[in-house]
């Protein structure tokens, strides 16, 4: 839904909802979209951040099924102009972790379906929107292991064959679709330091090269296309697990050429310590009901001397808190956007307020998106009815814009 007419867009993630295949994806939209869009848009559009995997991307690619889902949009008021692309496979009722992450940008795989994703968005996209399909921060860390140079070239061939298709896209049917990197804690590019060290280093070097000849055009044009395709994700939680300023990131991007493809907005865990045993313990027992076995929650620690810890996971980083140097976690948990608080845990409620204020003319990005998904593995005392607490993430959100301009 437009908060500023042309200018700023507001969706959901349906990556909320549980369901892989083509049928429950629709489902879910049935169930939760349509009455989203009378609750909150009455007679406007409402968009929705579909999130497909590769399975239900192919099904809805055969037969009519892509037509008849555009007539659907069409007689409910309903749009996409955004697609998450970052998970392949399961992402709801079986433990996913770093399997999140695979296949990564190595694999012919995550082309194809990326691919898949461009050719429905293609399809989907209002006119005059340019569309955003999102992706993951090309691998996970702890698997690259082979050299540099070989890991980059993989990760660049199969970048730019997107690339390729997205111009191709572009001239056939005027639709401007770019992929945006999502950086994420562990990710192979996971702070805006190391973004803009992929986007000056591989992609404008070894990237350029490869698509001026591929297209048969100069260095500068293939960079300059280069840029307007390939954009970043800007998620807020991943950003305050990292201990980064959003707002300094955001200009820090801009000020190298990086576009901001989207923001997705969202709270992470925040966890003050004290060094004591008892307040450690006393940690232990609030977050053990958040250490679940579906997801990744990376933990990010900051110190008495300020440096900064990484944990894997956050079962992982709860074993080692009885280090009495420990000031300050942030944990990688998509907490509603609503509350700031959780008994004595805290979010990061307040960097999403000032991302808000810095985004809220539309100059930044287009496209918000309220990400929180992890409604179903929350502590029971915390989950509520998912309808009423979708609502409420949007009208938080239409408030702050609201208020903070």
């Amino acid at each position: 839904m437009w908060i500023r007419p042309g200018q700023l867009d507001l969706t959901y993630c349906t990556n909320i909802h549980a369901g892989e295949s083509w049928a429950e994806v629709a489902a879910s939209i049935v169930r939760y979209a349509v009455p989203l869009q009378k609750r909150l848009a009455g007679d406007e559009p409402f968009g929705l951040g579909l999130r497909l995997s590769a399975v239900a991307a192919t099904a809805l690619l055969r037969g009519n099924q892509l037509s008849d889902f555009y007539r659907f949009l069409a007689d409910h008021q309903l749009y996409v102009a955004v697609i998450n692309g970052f998970p392949y496979g399961s992402f709801h009722g079986e433990v996913v972790k770093s399997e999140v992450f695979a296949p990564d940008w190595r694999d012919v795989a995550r082309t194809k379906y990326t691919l898949d994703l461009a050719e429905i968005l293609s399809s989907l996209l209002p006119s005059g929107m340019d569309g955003g399909i999102s992706t993951l921060p090309l691998s996970y860390k702890p698997w690259i292991s082979e050299d540099s140079d070989v890991f980059w070239q993989k990760i660049v061939t199969n970048l730019v064959a997107v690339v390729c298709r997205l111009l191709e896209i572009r001239n056939e049917k005027g639709c401007m679709i770019h992929l945006d990197v999502e950086p994420e804690p562990n990710g192979l590019v996971e702070t805006t330091s190391e973004l803009i060290a992929f986007f000056e280093g591989p992609l404008d070097q070894m990237g350029a090269k490869m698509l001026a000849a591929r297209l048969g055009v100069p260095m500068d044009v293939a960079r300059q296309y280069l840029r307007e395709h390939v954009q970043v994700c800007f998620d807020t939680c991943h950003l305050a697990v990292e201990f980064e300023d959003p707002v300094e990131s955001l200009h820090a991007l801009i000020d190298h050429g990086i576009g901001i493809g989207r923001i997705q907005i969202s709270s992470a865990l925040r966890v003050c310590l004290d060094g004591s045993q008892g307040g450690h313990a006393r940690c232990v027992d609030q977050l053990a009901g958040f250490a679940d076995k579906t997801y990744l929650h990376q933990v990010i620690e900051r110190r008495q001397d300020g440096s900064l810890r990484h944990f894997a996971d956050l079962d992982e980083a709860l074993a080692g808190i009885h280090d009495g140097e420990s000031r300050e976690w942030r944990i990688h948990f998509h907490m509603p956007l609503f509350t700031s608080r959780y008994d004595s845990l805290l979010s990061t409620q307040e960097d999403n307020l000032r991302v808000l204020a810095e985004v809220a003319d539309g100059r930044i990005s287009r496209h918000l998106e309220i990400e929180t998904y992890t409604w179903d593995v929350l502590p029971e005392d915390l989950k509520s009815d998912l309808l009423a607490s979708i609502e409420r993430e949007y009208r938080w959100v239409l408030d702050a814009v609201c208020i903070r301009q």
